[in-house]
């Protein structure tokens, strides 16, 4: 292993996140990501919200499944904390104090985006939850994937039978869209956006280059 190798594997370790809405290509850059940061010395782990844990993964499929009975706003908002919770202190930091990288796909931005302006929560209500339960725990760095919600949905549709969240109507995905923004628009140091609309190439490109200015 080469010095610049083992002088990057000394650093203290970070967790990023990658966030957007549905359709963005989420996966392919989670892999894209872990190959760049493992080439580079690192141990990395990568997790998911809601999940990473037995009782969050439980929790999930509670969340995405389709159902009769509607899901109050703010028991979705407690449901998502409640697994957040138990993945943070059971799952990411045991992690980062152990050395290892953490990559998310989704993390507590998620909640502002889908409950705040999906679901019509306010951020105010949201942050008090977030300090609650987590002390305000946030990622070193957040990587928001963004296109417009028609192409994303187009891409969404061609996976298969849709989830609870992937069912909703457009105006829905674009509050999400809209959130997001906003809250890249206040944290411009921590979340940095990624056109995700070119073709793959482009993308990993633009990521790559990120990767490289602030890892």
């Amino acid at each position: 292993m080469d010095q610049q190798k083992i002088n990057h594997m000394s650093e203290k370790p970070r967790f990023i996140s990658l966030e957007g809405s549905e359709g963005v290509g989420k996966t392919t850059s989670l892999n894209f990501i872990r190959a760049f940061l493992e080439d580079k010395g690192y141990k990395v782990l990568v997790t998911r919200e809601p999940g990473g844990t037995p009782l969050a993964e439980d929790l999930r499929a509670t969340l995405l499944s389709n159902r009769k009975e509607t899901i109050e706003p703010d028991t979705e908002l407690l449901l998502m904390f409640a697994a957040r919770c138990q993945h943070v202190n059971q799952v990411i930091k045991p992690a980062l104090e152990s050395g290892t990288w953490v990559l998310c796909d989704r993390f507590v931005d998620a909640s502002y985006a889908y409950q705040g302006g999906g679901r019509g929560i306010p951020f105010e209500r949201i942050n008090q939850l977030h300090q609650w339960s987590m002390q305000g725990f946030v990622p070193d760095l957040t990587i928001l994937l963004d296109m417009s919600v028609d192409e994303g949905m187009a891409r969404t549709r061609l996976r298969g039978a849709p989830d609870r969240f992937e069912s909703e109507q457009i105006d829905f995905y674009q509050r999400i869209r809209d959130a997001y923004l906003q809250r890249a628009k206040s944290e411009p140091q921590r979340i940095c956006v990624i056109d995700a609309a070119p073709d793959i190439e482009l993308v990993q490109k633009s990521i790559k280059s990120l990767l490289q200015e602030k890892c």
